[in-house]
């Protein structure tokens, strides 16, 4: 019996959501900022300890796991699976956090609402298998938002979008996306309200 072939939706699904992946979203956003904010030498001095203690550790364990076979697949469908990855990444995060202490004497903001959404996604997941997918593309909506407003509506759309992916894919149910953008939400409002009270 010859194998049924993806649709073409499906197909689409699958590009959309493997590209717009926490980590592609955040390096996206990284980008935008270093060069919005910065001049080339300090947005280097500035992402190049993100990639290289959270980005690029969080890519090759990822990669490794799914290879030695701990991981179903890249995108950790699995929710016992996640829990090591939760751990993995928080331990990355605030590695990094750390390191910007040391080095500059200030606990990077982002840096911190990232920890906080991922401990949120951990308790969750002991409930229900909230998506990541649909939750980090929320957040760097939020953290785009905090710039220029424009770029937070159109990554809010990138995020609906996601979100529709995954149920797509089969990835998540349709109460997990929900799940993923309500706790993406809460934590992106109390980031944006801290961001404005800080900045006065």
């Amino acid at each position: 019996m010859e194998e049924k072939q993806p649709s073409l939706i499906h197909k689409i699904s699958k590009i959309i959501s493997d590209f717009f992946n926490p980590l592609t979203s955040l390096f996206i956003f990284f980008i935008y900022m270093s060069v919005r904010e910065y001049s080339f030498e300090e947005s280097v001095a500035h992402f190049l300890p993100i990639l290289l203690i959270v980005i690029l550790p969080v890519v090759i364990w990822l990669v490794w796991n799914v290879k030695t076979g701990r991981y179903t697949n890249m995108d950790v469908s699995n929710r016992v699976q996640r829990k090591t990855l939760y751990i993995f990444i928080a331990v990355c995060v605030i590695g990094y956090m750390v390191f910007n202490y040391i080095k500059n004497g200030y606990i990077d903001f982002i840096m911190l609402f990232i920890l906080i959404l991922l401990f949120s996604l951990q308790i969750s997941n002991f409930f229900i298998k909230s998506s990541m997918h649909t939750a980090f593309n929320v957040f760097v909506a939020a953290l785009f938002f905090a710039i220029n407003w424009k770029m937070g509506i159109l990554w809010l759309g990138v995020a609906a979008l996601v979100g529709i992916t995954r149920i797509i894919l089969k990835r998540h149910t349709v109460k997990e996306v929900f799940m993923g953008a309500g706790i993406a939400f809460l934590v992106s409002f109390i980031y944006l309200y801290c961001n404005i009270q800080f900045q006065h």
